[in-house]
């Protein structure tokens, strides 16, 4: 009997799990794969490209990890229902914090963004219509570059670091607004400080080395906090975050992605007078946009798209 009972309860699990094989979405092949972006081995991306009428608008994805770790491969599953729409994808990987601490991995990603705007003519893109997404760090990243000013050189000698690296458009996910353990640690209590996050980001051996040499660190600190950075002039943004607002925070993790960060980028956003929408369930909404994927549709999708 027993034997019966486990052979249907192995049964039902393959079952199940097949089922949700099945209904899970496929992620499409990239176009391109690994294509490298400079000379790193981390500094490569997948590019997958749409069909449609004229130049595509594009979606970036940046890879979330603490800076840490993550890959360009945890790409989320709904790239095809942006395909579908005659929107092209993109996933970046950059070096880590292991590697090289900021502004390396954040300056990467600003490398990424002006390397494929040089492939424009190639990979049918639209210059004027390229936006972002990422969660934890690779949204921290991705509203660093909606809010700061034009790393393009004009100048330069080198093509790629002649392109924009303006964007017109993030959705991010469970993002740091500040990395500043003198801000953060005053906004969400003293465990967001005990993620590796906050050290490593500025090379330091632990917290308490960093914060003995704060000066050392602190224009980094204040450079890299996209906080710091949104003024009138930028373009829309959307931050989403679960939904537990207890303060202090309640152990590193819950820290480090606090909704608390999206309250106060919202505040600031609304009092400068430019576009945020903070969801949080059952705290935040939005009155023109319920999840990610209708924001940047949104504005990805023109009239001319």
């Amino acid at each position: 009997m027993q034997r019966r009972i486990l052979a249907v309860l192995l049964t039902f699990t393959f079952l199940a799990s097949a089922s949700f094989a099945a209904d899970k979405p496929k992620t499409p092949k990239p176009t391109h794969a690994n294509v490298a972006y400079g000379p790193h081995d981390k500094t490569k991306l997948d590019f997958w490209e749409a069909k449609g009428k004229g130049p595509r608008p594009l979606l970036v994805y940046i890879h979330g990890g603490g800076w840490i770790g993550g890959d360009k491969g945890r790409v989320s599953s709904n790239i095809q229902a942006y395909l579908d729409k005659g929107i092209s994808y993109a996933s970046i990987n950059y070096r880590l914090t292991g590697e090289a601490s900021l502004p390396v991995p954040v300056h990467d990603a600003a490398r990424a963004i002006q390397f494929i705007r040089s492939k424009a003519k190639e990979w049918n893109i639209d210059k004027k219509k390229i936006a972002l997404t990422g969660g934890s760090a690779g949204a921290c990243t991705s509203m660093w570059l909606l809010c700061h000013d034009d790393l393009a050189d004009p100048k330069s000698k080198d093509p790629v670091a002649r392109e924009s690296t303006r964007v017109i458009a993030a959705a991010v996910g469970g993002g740091q607004t500040s990395i500043d353990p003198k801000v953060i640690e005053p906004w969400l209590g003293p465990n967001v400080l005990k993620h590796n996050m906050i050290h490593k980001a500025v090379g330091g051996k632990s917290m308490q080395d960093v914060m003995d040499n704060y000066e050392k660190h602190e224009a980094l600190y204040k450079e890299f906090s996209p906080y710091n950075h949104l003024t009138a002039d930028d373009p829309p943004l959307l931050m989403t975050y679960g939904n537990n607002m207890k303060l202090p925070s309640e152990n590193a993790s819950h820290g480090i992605h606090h909704p608390v960060y999206g309250v106060k980028m919202k505040e600031k956003a609304d009092k400068v007078g430019t576009e945020c929408h903070l969801l949080i369930p059952g705290v935040s909404k939005s009155k023109q946009y319920s999840n990610s994927n209708e924001f940047l549709m949104d504005k990805l999708l023109g009239k001319d798209s």
